[in-house]
């Protein structure tokens, strides 16, 4: 046996010592993309919400960064109409990991008179984020802002690259996308535009309960099944709460519900479920013929609704 062949054989017994499952390449992936955006851009934030989703890429940053500090600041766009159990589950959490977490609130850009609170039985405040991201991102001057959407979720976020051109006005035009070859993303932008970032953007909403369950990572419980007071709207389970616009027409429940996704309490829509454990939740997820986002009453506005926010800056 040659020099050679022994150095290819020592290799390839190397190699096949390595247990990677696709959770592992998931997790490789993505921490190779926040690096990537530590090294190529001046100013990135990661906008967290407080959902299982943004929860997974401060794990994730935890794994690229730690012990240093993240190379970028956590950045929640508030509402105001958010759930409680969120924004309590948020103030802890950057309470643990000690990192800085800047807060835009749509209330200041309504005080401001920069948006205008929507009326009516199904007014929300969930398009009007997009003014106070934008202001957000213009007053820090950030150049690239991380995001946990997955192309799973929904069709124009599948549409969606791993780096994500926006322009000076923060919009996103779809015939502007970049080539992703291998794992090569180009980070190169002109004054003024920015890049959103979506390191799980190849994950599903099942992998990302598998590695939630793997990395025993805590979550807000409105992700659990509880009891809670609620109104059938358009079809909906929707949380009864001061926010919503409600009449005599709406008759109150108790139900046994849970949340699959998190956002504003005007447009989030809870499903029913007994589901108290992860356990519960991935079985529940595995069986279920409804999308996540098929409980947004946002994504319910047009056919192109997501899109359409997206181009005029969402998120």
């Amino acid at each position: 046996m040659t020099t050679m062949e022994v150095q290819q054989q020592r290799q390839h017994l190397i190699m096949s010592t390595y247990n990677f499952d696709y959770l592992d390449e998931l997790e490789a992936e993505a921490i190779h993309i926040l690096r990537e955006v530590a090294g190529q851009f001046e100013k990135p934030a990661l906008l967290f919400s407080g959902g299982k989703d943004s929860i997974t890429l401060v794990r994730l940053a935890e794994k690229a960064f730690r012990p240093g500090k993240f190379p970028f600041p956590l950045v929640h766009i508030d509402t105001g109409h958010n759930f409680e159990e969120t924004i309590t589950y948020r103030d802890q959490m950057v309470e643990r990991i000690g990192e800085k977490l800047i807060i835009g609130s749509v209330q200041e850009s309504i005080d401001q008179g920069k948006v205008v609170e929507q009326t009516g039985k199904n007014a929300s405040r969930n398009a009007l984020q997009t003014v106070t991201l934008l202001d957000t991102i213009a007053k820090y001057q950030f150049d690239a802002c991380i995001g946990g959407a997955r192309r799973d979720e929904e069709k124009a976020r599948a549409k969606e690259r791993i780096f994500s051109v926006r322009d000076e006005f923060g919009q996103w035009d779809p015939k502007r996308q970049r080539p992703e070859l291998w794992n090569i993303y180009n980070g190169k932008i002109h004054k003024g535009e920015n890049i959103r970032v979506f390191p799980i953007s190849n994950w599903t909403e099942l992998d990302v309960w598998n590695y939630i369950r793997r990395e025993k990572i805590g979550l807000p419980s409105i992700y659990f099944s509880h009891e809670r007071d609620c109104i059938t709207r358009n079809g909906q389970l929707m949380a009864a709460s001061p926010f919503l616009n409600m009449d005599d027409e709406d008759v109150v429940e108790r139900k046994q519900v849970r949340f699959r996704t998190v956002g504003d309490m005007s447009c989030t829509a809870a499903v029913e479920s007994d589901a108290t454990l992860i356990d519960d939740i991935i079985s529940e997820i595995s069986a279920s013929k409804i999308s996540e986002r098929g409980a947004r009453m946002d994504d319910k506005v047009s056919e192109a609704a997501m899109e359409d926010r997206k181009k005029g800056g969402y998120f």
